[in-house]
């Protein structure tokens, strides 16, 4: 009796990995099962509520451009130093050997 195995495959020691599907497979049905108890009409975005993403959208995209511009302007205000640095210098270089 002592070797005695049992028929059913559902009873034996299944590897670990069957476990894990069936786990992952009961997960996705119960999700799936509550997400189809939601009504349909709560799932629709109202006119207002619509009306309010846009604004929100709307305003982070100005919030965006003006922070792209505020760095395009210091790009360029850092550019125009460098440029004068470097023909100040290239001015000084120059006055420099013709003395």
């Amino acid at each position: 009796m002592a070797g005695l195995t049992v028929g059913v495959r559902s009873l034996q020691d299944p590897p670990l990995g069957d476990i894990m599907k069936r786990i992952a497979a009961f997960m996705l049905l119960v999700v799936l099962s509550v997400a189809g108890l939601i009504p349909a009409q709560a799932q629709r975005i109202s006119p207002e509520e619509n009306a309010r993403q846009s604004r929100k959208a709307a305003k982070q995209q100005q919030k965006m451009l003006k922070k792209s511009g505020k760095k395009q302007r210091k790009a360029m205000k850092k550019s125009r130093k460098a440029q004068r640095k470097a023909i100040k210098k290239a001015n000084k270089n120059s006055n420099h050997r013709t003395r």
